[in-house]
């Protein structure tokens, strides 16, 4: 494995030459499974065999294995070195936690090695395969949309979510749940509602809540690289995220996503460091919601966030070191106090540091993309928990990040066989 001057004389990143205009197949792959990869397998159990939390895993664990592979066949070069030294940093954290609970505690290690993984394969891709992944995978969730949408027992019965989610999460369906539908994609008469459908909407992704983020990913892709977009896949785009808001019911994703259209505008125009503060003010937003009304409850913006910050003040001291982890299971609802009962308060400020800093900000482009990629990381973390840690998202959301960085300074080696390999 070398670690390759930046400084050298020619680029062997995919946008170089004869190199742009092909595709990488395995970079596409590992791009469009991340996000499919739970429908084939749900297809699979429905319709083939029953699987278990094991096929689950074991699927997981080869997309990132094949990725890992084709980082390490293509070199750690001297820009990869952040993400490098995050995923060594991690590994350090989970080791100490589990060494001071005394059971392997593994959660926030993968996490990590998701966005690793990712990101690495994002920054080797070409435009053209990346192109090709995000208009594939919205395409699969388009139609996979549309079925749910004009037919519920047509869509149960291609991926039946209810069965998967027992078979694979235990999670047996509840007595009135008969459709055959993940039962918290039910929702409950109370919630905001466009009224387009009688439930929230999962499409291939089988649970309502990544399918709301997944609307978040397109918004990045789309500022970030909305000049070097064709017309079709703009339309696309906009239609897959535009019928994923009015069938989800996504509060989140739409204040989001409106956030975003501003942020074309006005993203370019801001330090990308400005990152740093973003999450603190969140933060310092949520405290002052808690302030004013102490008492809301509910599955609403305020009730959302006045959870998240009840947990925080009802914080287990000792957790801030790692020593509760056992409790972390509590806390799948509060994305900050789930990553520090997950990875101490060290491996918070770790992940705070990486996300804020690993973007790229040269180019208006990439100051878009850095903006927005905190903005929904840590606007998520304050009303949800642990989705955007998903593969399910992750996967294409660090692809992208990941391909930003680069794509306007590739990766560049010496044209020296002995300067490419150790």
């Amino acid at each position: 494995m070398a670690v390759l001057d930046q400084k050298a004389t020619f680029s062997v990143a995919g946008s170089v030459g004869g190199q742009a205009s092909r595709i990488d197949y395995p970079v596409l792959w590992l791009g469009l499974l991340s996000v499919l990869y739970n429908g084939i397998l749900a297809f699979i159990n429905h319709n083939i065999m029953p699987l278990s939390i094991t096929h689950v895993a074991a699927s997981e664990g080869l997309i990132m294995a094949s990725a890992i592979l084709y980082i390490l066949h293509k070199g750690i070069y001297e820009t990869d070195l952040p993400a490098f030294l995050f995923l060594l940093f991690t590994l350090v954290v989970t080791i100490y936690v589990s060494v001071l609970n005394r059971m392997l505690f593994v959660d926030h290690f993968r996490n990590v090695l998701i966005i690793f993984c990712f990101a690495g394969v994002g920054g080797w891709s070409n435009e053209k395969t990346m192109k090709l992944a995000f208009r594939w995978a919205s395409l699969a969730v388009m139609i996979f949309l549309i079925f749910e949408i004009v037919s519920v027992p047509f869509y149960v019965s291609i991926v039946h979510p209810s069965d998967y989610f027992a078979n694979t999460r235990g999670l047996l369906p509840l007595s009135y749940n008969t459709t055959g539908l993940f039962q918290n994609a039910l929702g409950f008469p109370e919630r905001f509602s466009f009224g387009i459908i009688d439930h929230r909407s999962s499409s291939i992704f089988l649970e309502q809540v990544s399918l709301a983020n997944f609307c978040g990913v397109i918004a990045i892709y789309l500022i970030s690289m909305w000049e070097r977009t064709g017309r079709w896949d703009r339309l696309l785009m906009i239609g897959t995220a535009v019928l994923i808001l009015v069938t989800n019911d996504t509060r989140t994703m739409l204040i989001f996503c409106f956030a975003c259209i501003g942020g074309y505008f006005v993203f370019p125009k801001i330090p990308k460091n400005f990152n740093l503060a973003l999450m603190p003010l969140i933060v310092a937003a949520g405290f002052l919601v808690y302030t004013l009304k102490p008492n809301a409850t509910g599955d609403n913006f305020t009730g959302r966030i006045n959870l998240t910050m009840k947990k925080v003040m009802d914080l287990d001291p000792l957790a801030i070191l790692g020593l509760s982890v056992d409790r972390v299971a509590e806390f799948a609802d509060s994305g900050y106090v789930y990553l520090i009962y997950a990875a101490t308060i060290f491996g918070v400020i770790a992940f705070w540091l990486f996300v804020c800093l690993f973007p790229a900000g040269r180019t208006a482009a990439q100051r878009r993309c850095a903006h927005s990629l905190s903005l929904f990381i840590f606007l998520n973390m304050m009303i949800g928990g642990t989705a955007v840690f998903s593969m399910k998202i992750a996967g294409l959301l660090w692809f992208v990040v990941g391909y930003m960085r680069f794509h306007d300074s590739p990766r560049i080696r010496r044209d020296c066989p002995a300067d490419v390999k150790s």
